[in-house]
């Protein structure tokens, strides 16, 4: 297996666009050659003008340039649009395997990796950065290609021709260069302050949406919008200071640049050189036409270079994200034997922090038995629970499943064998069947039915849901209640059927009425199973084969509740304050309880 903590090379921009090469190749070479039969058509005017200003001039040969010139300009654009045509379907194949690499990558790589590096980056990269080497492809490859090809054919041809006046045609050239190395000074910097505040203004707008109902109920909206507003007048200013910065060498590059300079210059000692009789004037001629178009063509140039720049910054993300190490493979995966789970002296450390959340941890589930993860918060209940679908790899240690260390299984066998039911469901914005099927995808619509009876799910989607099991759950499930959508998430996981089940506890937060119902749904869920439960409520894990006790990343007690209760031990004090919360409780005594608290006017602790 590879060394996860190796990362590979970063991809460049070149090679990220390298699966629709044949398209832009196609597309350059159509533009460049379409760039050309203007330049031809150009230099036909020479001629035509010759024949003009002749004593005799020949009508039919005069005809014939004109029509050439003509037909060339006519190919030219049909060209220009085919070019156009090309680079756009390499532009949304791109699109395509782009996303499709990037989701597919982000299921393979630590969840760690996701969490930190925060949804407003991630939705940057997947949407923002992949849109921008879209338009890159679409626009710019076509665009370079005649951007290059129409000076560099201009001035072959005016050296050619005439080579002290392709010299006087390039007098702007100096200045406006200098110019231009002005208005670029530092891009690199500013560009990079300018995404950081665009991924800001992301991160804000996802917790603010995501959070919509705490902010409508405890934000009269005059700092609701505080965050977000700090992150788009942080980004107005980024975009200000670089803009300051090089908007003086911009207006001098634009400036020289246009074709209004270089006629300036052309037209005068051109005039000059026909009168001395150096120069004729249909030759004068093509230099007016031709000596603005080197120089027009410079502008266009930059701001595809600028453009190159910003896809370079948005393809360094998505190689960068391409090149997170996944969690790796073993060559042959070893199927577990049993339902047991053990963790033998496991160490990790999350990679945003520097204190270990497991240490030196050992631990014995065996199959077919209950064993509830308790502890203070920060106690690494969560963390066990999760490395056991291998969430994360362990720094030292082993995770093993059915006496399987969990590297040497794959992803497929290590998720036939163990099922998690979050505390906080999530629900696909998608049918209730597609959502039930997500635990097992070729499953029947029997089967889909009859795991939703055993999480008593059946008759509520049936009688409550507008079109039973073809409802859509919405956004995050939104359209469902919470009870539900728990309900839901555990007929998932009975349709997966898996022989180990970790349980975030799933009854946290739930409604009396809820409660019971997944309560019913659990034990359907468990039965026969290796049981993990993260326990938030001591009550529910009084009759659990063993509870695992935590404290600051290490394991402080192992035994039953009735043995830990009888020590002096961390579970003793959990359980006690738990008693004790059990006892709170409000009755009306017609004014405040010191209990409570002067803002329950009224009512008093109720004695347990």
């Amino acid at each position: 297996m590879s060394d996860t903590t190796k990362k590979t090379q970063e991809l460049s921009l070149w090679e990220i666009i390298k699966p629709v090469n044949r398209h832009i190749y196609a597309a350059m070479t159509i533009s460049a050659i379409s760039a050309v039969t203007w330049i031809v058509a150009l230099v036909l005017i020479r001629p035509v003008v010759s024949e003009l200003m002749a004593q005799a001039p020949n009508i039919t040969r005069l005809w014939q340039f004109l029509g050439i010139s003509i037909g060339l300009i006519l190919v030219g654009v049909v060209l220009s649009v085919y070019s156009f045509n090309w680079s756009h379907k390499g532009a949304f194949k791109l699109e395509e395997i782009l996303r499709t690499q990037l989701t597919a990558h982000l299921a393979k790589v630590p969840l760690g990796y996701v969490i930190t590096t925060g949804s407003g980056a991630l939705k940057k990269i997947l949407m923002d950065d992949v849109r921008s080497l879209h338009a890159f492809v679409a626009d710019s490859t076509p665009l370079l290609a005649r951007g290059y090809t129409t000076p560099l054919a201009a001035l072959v041809l005016m050296f050619v021709v005439d080579w002290r006046m392709a010299l006087i045609s390039l007098a702007v050239f100096p200045i406006g260069m200098i110019g231009m190395q002005i208005a670029f000074k530092d891009f690199a910097e500013g560009r990079a302050q300018y995404d950081a505040a665009n991924e800001r203004i992301n991160r804000t707008i996802i917790e603010y949406v995501q959070g919509m109902q705490v902010v409508r109920t405890f934000d009269d909206g005059t700092s609701s919008f505080k965050r977000y507003r700090d992150a788009l007048e942080h980004a107005t200013e980024s975009q200000r200071a670089w803009s300051e910065k090089s908007q003086t060498g911009a207006f001098i590059a634009r400036t020289l640049f246009a074709a209004l300079p270089t006629l300036a210059i052309v037209t005068p000692i051109g005039i000059w050189m026909v009168q001395r009789g150096w120069l004729d004037v249909p030759t004068l001629l093509l230099f007016i036409f031709l000596a603005p178009t080197v120089a027009e063509s410079v502008v266009p140039l930059v701001w595809l270079s600028q453009l190159i720049q910003m896809s370079k910054a948005g393809a360094k993300r998505i190689g960068r994200l391409l090149a997170e190490s996944i969690l790796p493979e073993p060559e042959t995966s070893v199927r577990s034997r049993n339902g047991s789970v053990a963790f033998e002296n496991v160490t990790f450390t999350y990679a945003d922090r520097e204190a270990p959340a497991l240490q030196d941890v050992s631990l014995y589930m065996a199959a077919g038995t209950v064993t509830a993860l308790v502890g203070p918060s920060g106690a690494g209940k969560s963390t066990i629970a999760q490395l056991i679908p291998r969430f994360w790899d362990v720094d030292a240690g082993a995770v093993k499943v059915g006496d399987i260390d969990v590297r040497h299984m794959s992803s497929d066998d290590l998720m036939q064998q163990v099922s998690f039911v979050f505390q906080n469901p999530f629900l696909l914005h998608d049918t209730i069947r597609e959502n039930i099927r997500l635990g097992k995808p070729d499953a029947t619509d029997a089967e889909i039915e009859a795991a939703a009876r055993a999480a008593q799910s059946h008759d509520f989607i049936l009688n409550e849901l507008p079109d039973g099991y073809e409802t859509k759950a919405g956004d995050r499930g939104t359209r469902l209640s919470g009870g539900q959508r728990q309900r839901i998430t555990i007929a998932r996981a009975i349709l997966q059927n898996c022989p180990i089940v970790v349980l975030d506890e799933a009854t946290a937060f739930a409604d009396p009425e809820n409660e019971a119902k997944i309560h019913a749904a659990i034990a359907n869920l468990t039965a026969g199973k290796t049981l993990i439960v993260v326990a938030h409520r001591l009550s529910t894990i009084r009759d659990a084969h063993q509870i695992v006790v935590l404290d600051k990343g290490k394991v402080a007690e192992v035994g039953t509740h009735d043995e830990l209760v009888a020590t002096n031990g961390v579970y003793r004090g959990l359980w006690l304050k738990f008693e004790e919360a059990q006892s709170w409780g409000l009755r009306r005594t017609g004014e405040a309880s010191d209990a409570v608290g002067a803002t329950v006017p009224g009512y008093e602790q109720a004695e347990g």
